[in-house]
């Protein structure tokens, strides 16, 4: 067929297209109309064809001409068939079918194209998958859509599996569109500038976008310059485009880089990219990722003054701007170049007075392009003849660090060259006879991707190795004795296998990546005519491509994990980002402190990920669990009583609080809290606050989310209602105003209270309007952020048939999925999780009673991923189940146990596409349904509402009781767990310890004058909390045995620790003897002496803590002493202790009853520690110290609450938490200032007033010396004080209520009782 028929069936198929998209609906048109049958038989190419009737021209669909389709000369992977479209066309689709009325078809196959018929590209759908499903006979028609159309004149198909019991047949068809191209070709020199006309300026959008190609790696592509230089560049830099900032002329030179986006952009195919800005927003796209960068906020008002593209542009007496880089310009093509939507390459072709060129700009896209090879696997090589060549040059690129680049045998004296990579560095290696002769290496970082040329000369005895020669990358020389050259043949990549350890060794790494512009002795070799079998051999090479692959470019690694990667996958590095799992997807932090506690941990700080998996990042938080509810607490820059005094020409004072967290952090915490509160307090002298409800209030704040909306009412009042606690309760000072501060008295008040709204917390700043007036002063406090519970933590729902469920809409989690729940059942089996696709699901089930299965299908068949348990899962226990499915794996863990892992198959699909109802609890076939609760369900950090849905959905209720049987071990001590609605808490009224588990050790420090005594009398009734209160034990009572334990730490000796009498003179004495050993006096028969028990452990007044623990029952008594062997004694006297009276620790008062030597102990008192004192049910050392003033207990001299009971052997993490709580009382009036604790002034004349601080301090740590001294000695008050105690002098009437949430210093604090 000549030329003119060529261009006339061209024409025809044009037109025909034309015909076709001519009927699509309004929008977009249709890219569908088939592009095969009207192309003449010589667009057709093939690898061979089995005979001219099996032709490729025959390869068209549904025709039965020839034999019916194509078939090459052999059945292998290294065939191919090619189809030439005339021109760029878009394309859409591909359709094959088998040869007609044979047993000739494909199952599988590989899709290639190009624009020039060299240097293919292959397709990937999703990224990832190479291969097409194809026939399953020759008849049927299968069709595949691509998922992102591709722009190419040339289509190639590879074919990789067909019917065993037959051979390859194809017919072919691909659709699409014709596709319009405007090319502008620059040389490196070459370069336009387009100034847009005053009409086109100003917007507040601007959008340049166009396609490019080059194989040069670096290179300014454009430069947007505005008014004083500032503007912004893209430039590509080792494959990958840059967006660049430059702030104008004046600024020190040095773009600031904004964003880095794309890779591998040196291929010479064509990348589209896009830059939209809008004000200060900027999209930027390539190909089709798009990254959102926000830019500074001259852009607002910023306009374009001249877009350069290429070469650096000046024109007229305007000089280049000195800020554009110094870097090569760009030297490739670019296509359909647009400035908001204007055509810039038809104004060149124009020469449009809007647009100026530099050098030798074309209007075509003739840049040449070297043949490449791919060595894709294990079975890779290439041999070509040797010749007895004495230099070798090529290109690479790779991923891998090592790998086997080139090996030749030397032609005299046998021996053997390798060229490898180690470490990412070259080596040169010579052997001979096992022994290395010679070995060199160069270069460094040579697994980059990027591509690295290499030269080995040999010349008159001296040898070379080279890498990036002409970038410096690294040179190493040699003076061998013997002639360096390769034998008869040359092997690159690797060896075949039929001839290795012959020729041909390799003890290294297979190479895999690729190879280009292989010369030898300065003889380019020609790859196509390797293709073509003309020259050397190969085997499983992809040649006339580069088939690298950048996994890590979108980077698959999540929450700022940093990527790397090999030839066959990628690896993300998640230290230090606060996540865990193959691609730093799982947050290994707890979402609450609720569920920290629940993990057994107690107060502290901790890092919150209060969305898991989501994007919201972590954060530092305090976790106070010394109460019943688990508070969260968060700070802010100011939580001090702070003063405020008037500046000259200031009319009101403005305050700005900077939280610890973030604004979305903020947001998350309070919206999953059960409940969240603030203090806001104001005290005041003749400073009003709000005014009546009717006038415009002198101060306000702003809270809530953002910045907050502003808010009139103040601590303990109501949203909305101007007012303070005191309006609320009608107790103000003045009943005409509804604050104690709006009386406007000479004398000092205060307003106080908890804001507790959550839709206005937290508090974001404050405005105090009312300090200029003469006379006029006050203070001020914010506390920290508060909030308990944890909405998401227990929100459960309970299954009671096998048919119930719930349903949620569809999950989305195509490419990472994380799900989350907690479980607890008496079933075997059931279905927790189920989501269908038409073909690809997710299910998690309870597959026995010691097994969780985790399975899937996301197209490459289902995978299982199962965990066993050494214990029964059907106990009626809350068990943790986390799943995880991303790109890398599948895992899936139970409570603690170690993960189970399935790698993901190489090359597969990875997109997860599902499309029914999310079932919980159940199926959609209503089998196999789950009974029992479910709790916690969280999928991607987000939570399920399962009892909001449990409500309204017959067969299943919300929430789930009985948490005790899962929870009840982390009560220590004795400690009960009692049951909540959501959670449990421990009682720690049964134990001598105290604490949010029963954890903490309650001790106290004995002077030789202390003296303890509790009174066993009738029962009381405590007015503290029930599960704190000590027990009390009748008087009148007859015990048979004890139960005793206690710990002490002292030097002295003799001592007595604990003594109990009773009404008959009958008593119990636990002592110290002079020979440093413990003894147990008992006299249960007052007409007979004490029986006297001693135990053989020496040197208990050591110093160091010892615990000891005796048990009578009846006549038969048990020491134990620290971990020592437990004695055991027997009584000889009466069983029985009648009618005890008291319990006396330390010294004591009363003696009469007392042997002689006793007499002399007790009047000795004792110095030291006691620590968990516990007499059966009763903790008289606890109820002394915690509840002095309810319980039958009596303190003479100093007693100091102290941690000298944690153990010295390591710290005890259970130290004293004690905590600070907010005060909800609406203020008090009186004559003086506030006393603000760590003052804070906001008057600017600091240093004036420097020397009466000084004084002030000084005063006052001179008094509080005085004071605590004073304290020290004498018995005073029972019960520890909140805080300060007002001083005598009318000027300081207020207490600051200092932040207590820093644990360590709390277990600094000494308690005097």
């Amino acid at each position: 067929m000549d030329l003119w028929t060529k261009r006339l069936c061209w024409i025809t198929a044009l037109v025909a297209l034309e015909l076709c998209g001519s009927h699509g609906t309004s929008g977009e048109e249709p890219c569908d109309s088939p592009l095969v049958p009207n192309l003449p038989p010589a667009s057709f190419r093939s690898s061979s064809q089995l005979s001219s009737s099996h032709a490729p021209g025959f390869a068209k669909l549904n025709r039965r001409e020839g034999a019916g389709g194509w078939s090459p000369l052999t059945s292998d992977r290294h065939q191919w068939l090619e189809a030439d479209l005339g021109q760029r066309t878009k394309i859409s689709a591909v359709a094959t079918q088998g040869r007609y009325g044979s047993s000739d078809w494909l199952t599988s196959y590989l899709l290639m194209f190009s624009d020039t018929g060299h240097n293919w590209r292959q397709y990937r759908h999703e990224d990832s998958i190479g291969a097409f499903p194809g026939n399953t006979n020759a008849d049927s028609v299968v069709q595949y859509k691509l998922q992102q159309p591709v722009t190419a004149r040339f289509l190639r198909l590879v074919p990789l599996d067909w019917n065993p019991s037959g051979r390859i047949g194809l017919r072919l068809e691909t659709y699409g569109c014709p596709y319009t191209s405007d090319v502008v070709g620059l040389g490196g020199s070459s370069g336009l500038a387009f100034r847009p006309s005053a009409g086109l300026r100003g917007g507040a959008r601007e959008v340049v976008s166009f396609n490019f190609k080059t194989q040069r790696n670096s290179g300014t592509l454009l430069h947007a310059e505005g008014r004083g230089g500032l503007g912004l560049s893209l430039e590509l830099e080792r494959g990958k485009l840059l967006l660049l900032l430059r702030q104008g002329r004046t600024s020190p030179p040095g773009p600031e880089p904004l964003v880095s986006l794309g890779s591998l952009l040196d291929d010479q195919h064509w990348h589209h990219v896009a830059v939209e800005r809008q004000g200060a927003h900027l999209n930027l796209t390539v190909d089709k990722n798009t990254r959102r960068v926000q830019i500074p906020a001259e852009f607002n008002h910023w306009h374009m003054e001249q877009l350069s593209v290429g070469a650096n542009h000046s024109s007229g007496s305007q000089k280049p701007s000195p800020n554009i880089s110094k870097r090569r310009n760009f030297h490739g093509c670019l296509e359909n170049l647009s400035y908001n939507s204007l055509n810039l390459v038809e104004l060149t072709r124009q020469s449009d007075h809007q647009v100026s060129v530099t050098g030798n700009v074309t209007f075509s896209c003739a840049e040449p392009v070297p043949v490449a090879v791919t060595f894709p696997g294990p079975r890779s090589f290439l041999q070509l003849p040797g010749d007895m060549a004495s230099s070798v040059a090529f290109q690479f690129r790779t991923w891998n660090e090592a790998g086997l680049l080139l090996t030749f045998e030397l032609p005299r004296d046998g021996g053997a060259a390798w060229l490898y990579l180690s470490e990412a560095r070259l080596h040169l290696q010579i052997h001979k006879a096992g022994r290395a002769l010679l070995e060199l290496r160069a270069g460094s970082a040579l697994n980059d991707g990027q591509w690295h040329s290499v030269e080995l000369n040999s010349r008159r005895g001296h040898l070379t190795v080279a890498v990036d020669k002409e970038e410096d990358g690294g040179v190493a020389h040699a003076n061998p004795s013997f002639p360096v050259s390769a034998g008869s043949h040359l092997f690159f990549g690797g060896c075949p296998a039929e001839v290795d350890g012959q020729d041909c060794r390799n003890p290294f790494h297979l190479f895999q990546g690729c190879l280009r512009l292989l010369v030898l002795d300065s003889r380019p070799v020609d790859l196509i005519a390797v293709q073509q079998r003309l020259m050397g051999n190969y085997s499983h090479l992809q040649v006339d491509m580069c088939g690298i692959i950048d996994r890590c470019s979108p980077s698959r690694c999540e929450h700022g994990g940093s990527c790397s990667q090999s030839w066959t996958g990628f690896h993300c590095n998640c230290s230090d980002s606060g996540y865990s799992g193959a691609t730093c997807h799982s947050s290994v932090y707890e979402q609450s402190c609720e569920a920290y506690k629940h993990n057994g941990n107690t107060s502290g700080h901790f890092y919150i990920d209060v969305d898991g998996s989501g994007p919201i990042r972590r954060q530092l938080v305090y976790c106070n669990m010394t109460e019943e509810n688990t508070w969260m607490v968060i700070h802010h820059n100011n939580t001090e009583l702070t003063r405020v005094r008037p500046s000259p020409g200031v009319s009101q004072h403005a305050v700005h609080l900077d939280y610890s967290s973030e604004e979305e952090q903020l947001s998350a915490i309070i919206g999953q809290s059960d409940h969240c509160e603030q203090e806001l307090s104001y005290h005041c002298r003749k400073s009003r606050l709000l005014n009546t409800p009717e006038g415009s209030p002198f101060s306000w704040w702003l809270g809530g989310p953002g910045l907050g909306r502003l808010q009139n009412y103040w601590g303990g009042a109501l949203p909305g209602s101007q007012q303070c606690a005191c309006g609320l309760q009608g107790d103000c000072v003045d009943p005409q105003h509804y604050c104690n501060c709006d009386a406007d008295r000479n004398d000092w008040a205060a307003d106080s209270g908890l804001l507790t709204h959550k839709e206005s917390l937290p508090v974001r700043s404050l405005t105090l309007g009312d300090i200029q007036r003469p006379g006029s002063e006050a203070a001020y406090r914010v506390g920290p952020l508060r909030c308990h519970g944890d909405k998401n933590f227990w929100n459960a729902a309970f299954f009671d048939k096998e048919t119930s469920y719930l349903h949620f809409p569809t999950f989305h989690g195509e490419l990472s999925a994380d799900i989350s729940f907690l479980f607890k059942t008496e079933a075997s089996s059931g279905v927790f999780l189920e989501n269908l696709g038409i073909k690809d699901f997710i299910r998690i089930e309870l597959s026995s009673s010691t097994q969780v299965l985790f399975s899937f299908d996301v197209g490459n068949g289902p995978l299982e991923v199962r965990v066993d348990s050494s214990v029964p899962l059907n106990d009626n226990r809350w068990h943790r189940v986390r799943a995880e499915r991303n790109v890398k794996e599948a895992s899936l863990r139970l409570e603690d146990l170690p993960a189970a892992a399935q790698e993901a198959p190489a090359d597969g699909h990875f997109h997860l596409q599902l499309n029914s109802q999310l079932f919980i609890g159940g199926t959609a076939s209503r089998q196999k349904g789950f009974r029992g609760c479910i709790r916690s369900l969280q999928l991607n950090g987000v939570t399920l509402d399962l009892e909001e849905r449990a409500r309204i959905t017959p067969g299943v209720r919300p929430g789930c009781p009985g948490h005790c049987s899962s929870y009840g071990s982390l009560c220590q001590n004795q400690g009960q767990c009692v049951e909540k609605a959501n959670g449990f808490y421990c009682d720690c009224g049964p134990s001598a310890h105290t604490g949010v588990f029963c954890q903490t050790e309650v001790s106290a420090i004995f002077k030789s004058g202390t003296s303890l005594s509790y009174t066993f009398k009738e029962p009381y009734e405590l007015s503290r909390n029930s599960s704190e209160r000590p027990s009390s034990i009748y008087s009148d009572m007859t015990l048979r045995g004890e139960n005793i334990s206690l710990s002490f730490r002292s030097s002295q000796s003799p001592a007595l620790l604990l003594y109990i009498s009773s009404y008959y003179r009958e008593y119990l004495a636990l002592l110290l003897n002079k020979h440093d050993k413990l003894e147990v006096r008992y006299k249960l028969d007052s007409s007979r002496g004490a029986e006297v028990l001693r135990s053989r452990v020496r040197s208990l007044s050591n110093g160091q803590l010892h615990t000891v623990s005796i048990r009578r029952l009846a006549d038969a008594v048990w020491v134990q002493i620290d971990q020592n062997p437990r004695e055991e004694f027997n009584l000889t006297t009466d069983a029985e202790f009648n009618a005890i009276k008291s319990l006396v620790l330390g010294r004591m008062h009363d003696s009469e009853d007392l042997d002689p030597e006793l007499t002399r102990l007790a009047s000795l008192g004792f110095t030291g520690c006691l620590s968990v004192v516990h007499f059966n049910s009763i903790s008289p050392l606890k109820a002394a110290l915690l509840y002095p003033d309810s319980s039958p207990v009596s303190i003479v001299g100093p007693l100091l609450r102290s941690n000298c009971g944690s153990s010295a052997s390591s710290a005890n993490p259970y130290a004293a938490e004690n905590t600070h709580h907010l005060s909800d009382q609406s203020g008090s009036v009186g004559s003086g200032e506030p006393l603000v604790n760590a003052i804070r002034t906001d008057s600017a004349l600091i240093g004036g007033i420097i020397a009466v601080v000084i004084f002030i301090i000084v005063s006052a740590l001179a008094i509080a010396a005085r004071f605590f001294y004073r304290r020290k000695e004498t018995y005073g008050s029972k019960e520890e004080e909140r805080g300060v105690k007002p001083d005598d002098s009318p000027d300081f009437p207020f207490e600051s209520q200092a932040d207590s949430q820093d644990a360590a210093a709390q277990n600094q604090k000494e308690y005097f009782i």
